[in-house]
């Protein structure tokens, strides 16, 4: 009969070496735990942490079975390492899954990647939180969306290793800042023709289809629709990279807009 301290003493190491594990394989994903959203008030993304904890433990008691079993047949005390290696090999399965058809099983030995799948599934939904939440905060003016990809790009700049990342950055940054400086010439009341020079000296607007300057209401809708699109993207790329802890630009509605140059980088949680 096992004792509850060789039961205890491989679950705990098994549970643990699973959390990282998970985290581990989650990386280019997202975190498996939810990402934090960091503004009073905000809605938390959290909805893939309950799948996460599922595998998590599922797999510590996985490895734990093994480690009973192998030890009950053997009588061998290092079976309690072979049980914990368990909780590793686990995550050699199918990932990320694929697409729809690991979310209908159809057979008995596809059922463990079902919750990997709703896994994945429910990390996209807080994914989408988290970029709904800030740009949603930074709608609510036009030039809070030029404001607000200074933030982050500060928060992120002074820890950015990766040349073609940061050149990546550095394009959505230029065109978003681009389009709300013609919106405010259009807010001013610019002439037609300064708006028009505006307009070519940034590859993103060259498009004179797209970006008509006879029309000023349209075009002003037009460029904080399209600076607004760029702004999620370029937060999208940030997740990707692993900045899930981001403070929302700007902090609270109505209260005196902080200097995107003040940000202090914060860590990317990986």
């Amino acid at each position: 009969m096992p004792s509850w301290v060789g039961i205890i003493g491989t679950f705990v190491p098994s549970l643990v070496l699973a959390y990282w594990s998970l985290r581990l394989r989650c990386r280019r994903l997202g975190p498996p735990f939810g990402p934090q959203v960091l503004r009073l008030g905000a809605p938390f993304g959290r909805r893939a942490r309950y799948w996460a904890l599922f595998i998590v433990v599922a797999t510590a008691i996985v490895s734990t079975g093994v480690c009973l079993l192998i030890g009950a047949v053997s009588s061998h005390v290092n079976a309690v390492y072979v049980g914990i290696i368990v909780s590793g090999g686990l995550w050699f399965s199918r990932i990320p899954p694929q697409r729809d058809r690991d979310m209908l099983p159809r057979t008995l030995s596809s059922l463990p990647t079902l919750p990997f799948s709703l896994l994945y599934e429910r990390m996209g939904d807080d994914r989408q939180v988290w970029l709904d939440t800030r740009k949603k905060a930074a709608a609510v003016k036009p030039t809070w969306i030029s404001d607000a990809v200074e933030y982050y790009y500060y928060q992120v700049s002074g820890r950015l290793r990766d040349d073609q990342a940061r050149a990546d950055l550095d394009c959505w940054r230029s065109s978003i800042r681009h389009k709300i400086d013609i919106w405010r010439l259009i807010d001013l009341d610019a002439n037609p023709a300064r708006l028009r020079d505006s307009l070519q000296m940034h590859s993103s607007t060259r498009n004179m289809r797209k970006y008509n300057a006879d029309d000023l209401e349209r075009l002003a809708r037009r460029l904080e629709s399209d600076a607004l699109n760029e702004l999620e993207q370029f937060l999208a790329y940030l997740y990707r990279l692993g900045y899930h802890k981001m403070l929302v630009y700007p902090f609270r509605l109505g209260t005196r807009r902080p200097d995107p140059r003040c940000a202090e980088p914060v860590a990317p949680d990986l």
